[in-house]
Order: structure tokens, then sequence, then C-alpha cells
């Protein structure tokens, strides 16, 4: 029972949970941003290069046989992806970017120093008046 409740306790901890909230929302965003590219972004890409579909480009290193699949280098695929990768970075970057500016506008809103309550006005007047 106490390898249980060790278990638990880690699987109930704030850092833990915040981590698979990220990791869930990160798989769902990276979904949406290959969906962008690839039903959005490269279409027209392929139709301004005459109809090229990246994922398509490859080279064939060997001819298939009757009993071996071709051997090839896909190229186009990789092409793919690294623009995947290029517009989640952006993306992300760009999320940061306002969080960071929002974050500066807090820190930079100067806060005004708190009223003193009434005694400690009243100690102040009277320490005024000692000095005199």
């Amino acid at each position: 029972m106490k390898l249980i409740d060790e278990f638990k306790a880690f699987a109930m901890r704030g850092n833990v949970v915040d981590m698979a909230v990220g990791i869930i929302i990160g798989a769902a965003f990276g979904k949406i941003v290959s969906s962008v590219v690839n039903d959005i972004i490269m279409p027209p890409i392929g139709l301004l290069l005459g109809g090229v579909n990246f994922t398509d480009l490859k080279l064939v290193m060997k001819a298939a046989t009757e009993l071996e699949p071709a051997v090839t280098w896909n190229y186009g695929n990789f092409i793919q992806v690294t623009i995947d990768f290029l517009i989640i970075a952006i993306a992300v970057f760009m999320l940061i970017k306002g969080m960071n500016a929002l974050k500066k506008q807090e820190e930079e809103a100067p806060a005004s120093p708190p009223k003193p309550s009434k005694e400690e006005t009243l100690l102040t007047e009277i320490r005024d008046l000692l000095k005199k």
C-alpha cells in the first residue's frame, strides 16, 4: 500500500499535472500546425512549383525487384517536416514573446506604497515633535 500512496502523491504534485497538461496541449497544437502546413500552406506552394508535393519527392537508390521493394531517399518528407518545425517554432516564439511582453508590463507598473496607518502617522508626528 505504501508504494501506491507514494505514487499517488508523486502523480498529484502540481509540476507533474502541469507537465501532463502541457504535453497534451502540445500534441494537439502539433496536429493543428501539421494540418495548417499540409492542407493550407503547402498546396499553393506546390501549385506555384508546378504541382510538386514535397512528401512525394524522393531519390530512388535501388529500383524495386520482384523480391525486394525499392530503396529510396525520401528528402521531400524531410523538407515537409522541416517546414512544420519552422512554423511551430515561429508560433511558439510569438507566444512566448507575447507572454514576456505581458509580464514586463506587470513588472513596470509601479506599485504605489501603501498609506501609513493612523498609528504610524501619529508616531511620526510624535517623533517630529520630539526632535524639535
